[in-house]
């Protein structure tokens, strides 16, 4: 018999699960979805990772004041309201205000998930002397909202004209207007190779590419194709004389975080950096059951 066991260590891998608050709670969840309340109103949506059963009672299901249906690769699909469809809700993590919306991809607006990763960001950013961060794929801005309100410059770039200007509602609701924060609509791809041909430096680079896209031009993205050459991009756009980090969020579920650890380790090894990688995570209110809902890498460099 051959009995034969390899082991190899990773820098870190972590289990980042976010606090139920205020401002969002997962509530139950179980036959491929979860229950969730945002503010005041409670939300049905699809959730693949929930593969066992609810334990609240089914009329507490029923009485979702909205329920998303959908189930193709790109998550697109409808909403049924209760009532009468829900309007713009105002939401907040901290001291950063953002507004809360049902959009036709199951999307609100905002990850709570993601929480932890805005508390590292704010908490990393006031460490770092002339913090100057690109928020690539940054949908509606609550992490650039994040690193402005810590001290940085952000240049914030997102393909869809309606997020932006929805990035900039969330600024100017969080009371942040003369924060310096640069809007652009533009692919995330054109961009950075732009940015790198004129010289451009970064310290901070925040990405949440989705598993599909397109840009302003009908620039198309494929999470699996496009993200090695991308991440490599983002590497020379990094000052080596200086101290910062690049977070990588991915929501791509059939990609592992061991996959993502690999390739930025491997990208950035030039860097000497600090790898850590693994999973963000929602946690039931009463019953404590976790949800893995994305992967993230966190390539930390500079000073040690």
């Amino acid at each position: 018999m051959i009995n034969s066991i390899t082991e190899k260590k990773t820098d870190s891998f972590n289990l980042l699960i976010a606090k139920n608050c205020d401002a969002h709670a997962l509530l139950d969840s179980g036959n491929g979805r979860k229950l969730e309340r945002f503010g005041r109103y409670v939300i049905d949506r699809p959730e693949p990772q929930a593969m066992w059963s609810p334990r609240l009672p089914q009329e507490t299901w029923q009485a979702a004041d909205a329920v998303f249906t959908g189930e193709d690769e790109r998550e697109s699909g409808s909403w049924r309201f209760k009532d009468a469809p829900l309007s713009t809700w105002p939401s907040s993590y901290d001291s950063v205000k953002f507004l809360g919306r049902c959009t036709p991809f199951r999307h609100l607006g905002f990850f709570p998930e993601q929480a932890p990763q805005w508390d590292l960001i704010a908490k990393r950013v006031k460490e770092i002397k002339d913090a100057k961060a690109l928020n690539l794929f940054a949908y509606t801005g609550v992490a650039s909202l994040f690193a402005a309100q810590a001290g940085a410059e952000v240049t914030h770039v997102d393909a869809s004209k309606k997020a932006i200007e929805w990035a900039k509602e969330n600024q100017k609701l969080s009371g942040l207007e003369s924060a310096p924060i640069r809007y652009i609509c533009d692919d995330a791809k054109k961009f950075v190779a732009r940015e790198a041909r004129r010289g451009q430096k970064y310290n901070i680079i925040l990405l949440d590419p989705p598993k599909f896209g397109r840009g302003p031009k009908n620039e198309v993205w494929n999470f699996f194709d496009d993200l090695p050459g991308l991440l490599r991009e983002c590497r020379a756009l990094l000052a080596d004389d200086k101290e910062g980090f690049v977070m990588l969020t991915s929501y791509a579920l059939r990609a592992s975080s061991l996959s993502l650890h690999e390739l930025c380790a491997e990208i950035f090894a030039d860097m000497n950096p600090e790898v850590a990688s693994g999973e963000l995570a929602l946690q039931e209110e009463n019953d404590g059951r976790i949800i893995s809902t994305a992967q993230f890498c966190d390539i930390k460099f500079g000073r040690k």
